[in-house]
């Protein structure tokens, strides 16, 4: 799946089984549930499991949670919009189970 195919898929009701558990937590958020996406993530310790973690606590506005992750994640606070850091993180995961 690429990326406009991903965002196409925005518009179903239901999220596509077909997409890893990491792209199912992003489909989630951008539906506003951020509860399911939530759950998703909360304990996995991989290195992208724990960057959506990070990037669901900073749209929560739980910053200092927000910043545990992404160290977790190596990742540094971004400076970005949430929406652009939405759109860095399903661009890399796509990228990276495509191989």
């Amino acid at each position: 799946m690429n990326y406009s195919e991903y965002m196409k898929s925005l518009t179903f009701e239901k999220v596509p089984t077909e997409l890893s558990v990491f792209l199912q937590a992003m489909w989630l958020e951008a539906k506003g549930k951020w509860e399911q996406a939530h759950s998703l993530v909360e304990h996995d310790s991989t290195q992208h499991g724990a960057w959506i973690h990070a990037y669901l606590h900073r749209v929560e506005g739980d910053k200092w949670n927000a910043g545990y992750w992404y160290r977790r994640a190596a990742k540094p606070f971004p400076s970005v919009s949430q929406k652009e850091e939405w759109a860095q993180i399903v661009t890399e995961l796509l990228q990276y189970e495509q191989g």
